[in-house]
């Protein structure tokens, strides 16, 4: 396999602690390439399956989902590949990678057919992505399931979740509420939670789900009220608290949180920038990480991955291989252009800031 040598970068730090690389760049054909996922092979290599836009960058312009392996960490990627082509009559979008307790893999990605009809289809493979089996289709109801990337998780009962906000017509409607998607056997059948919830304004939006060390549930959701707002479940997604606002400032963007391996500590990865009165709140920059020792009650001191104040990041996976936290997300231009950043860094950097 060919492999495409990638710029390491880091402001002066080494390889060797910090690995920050433009793994797609945009270009013309390309404009936008985001929406990533990472998930670690047996053999040692990364992975990574994200949405390549041809010709133009709207939600809703043709897409399919690529992929790339790197052999060393994430410091060179090979050349990209079809995973997943198009067979929306819009695109398809948001790849999700998700390593089953059964060993086999698991690809959830978004396939949009109109504004009133997106829907999540996973596929599973058992030979480390050489092959796929069928699509199939989640979603139990027509409307439109948005499922942002690298939001799949497999609880520790082995149930498999999906966080969706769900709206009937983007376009006419534009209101979103919130609920998960199920499936006990590995996503052969899925079921809806038996709740839901929203929000006012646009409602609740782009949840993501982590699952606590008592073995409760935790989902973030973006809003339009300049922070993010938080939900609980201790049933297993069934059910869903009342969402809350967390007190952690954030503009109409969305955030992506999990647990860190071996520790009840959350890792919290958002927009740490809230502007009232301008477009969504204000500028998706900068990227920032905290982490919360008491299950997300309380969080630590912000430490940023990006503060370009003329660039913006947004859509963030997150990885963890060993100590070092692998991430994921876009790294808009002024030009209107979206590449896909991939950074590795020791999970060490972010305990610092505690």
């Amino acid at each position: 396999m060919a492999i495409a040598m990638a710029v390491v970068e880091g402001g002066g730090a080494t390889p060797d602690n910090d690995i920050s690389v433009l793994v797609c760049p945009a270009t013309d054909e390309h404009p936008r390439c985001s929406e990533a996922s990472v998930v670690a092979l047996r053999d040692g290599r990364l992975l990574l399956a994200y949405s390549e836009f041809i010709g133009a960058g709207a939600d809703d312009s043709p897409a399919q989902i690529m992929a790339k392996t790197s052999a060393d960490g994430g410091r060179t990627w090979g050349e990209a590949c079809v995973l997943q082509p198009n067979t929306g009559r819009q695109n398809v979008m948001s790849a999700s990678l998700l390593r089953l307790r059964s060993g086999r893999l698991m690809l959830g990605y978004l396939v949009k057919n109109s504004s009133s009809d997106l829907r999540l289809e996973v596929r599973l493979s058992s030979d480390e992505g050489k092959r796929w089996s069928d699509p199939v289709e989640a979603c139990r109801r027509d409307g439109y399931h948005v499922m942002n990337n690298d939001r799949l998780l497999q609880l520790e009962s082995g149930r498999v979740i999906a966080p969706i906000s769900y709206d009937t017509d983007w376009l006419h409607d534009a209101h979103f509420r919130v609920f998960c998607l199920l499936s006990d056997d590995e996503g052969k059948t899925w079921k809806e939670s038996a709740s839901t919830f929203d929000l006012p304004e646009r409602g609740a939006m782009e949840p993501g789900v982590c699952q606590l060390a008592d073995g409760s549930l935790l989902v973030v959701i973006r809003t339009q009220f300049g922070q993010i707002y938080f939900s609980r479940s201790r049933d297993g997604g069934e059910s869903w608290s009342d969402p809350e606002p967390s007190g952690i400032r954030s503009p109409e963007s969305p955030a992506t949180l999990q647990r860190l391996p071996r520790s009840k500590d959350l890792l919290l990865v958002w927009n740490d920038n809230y502007e009232p009165g301008t477009g969504h709140g204000g500028k998706r920059t900068p990227l920032a990480a905290a982490i919360s020792r008491d299950g997300g009650k309380t969080w630590g001191k912000a430490r940023n991955l990006e503060d370009d104040p003329n660039r913006a990041f947004s859509y963030p996976s997150l990885t963890f291989v060993g100590e070092r936290v692998l991430l994921t997300y876009y790294d808009g231009s002024t030009l209107g252009r979206s590449s896909l950043r991939f950074r590795s860094l020791p999970l060490a950097w972010f305990r610092a800031a505690r």
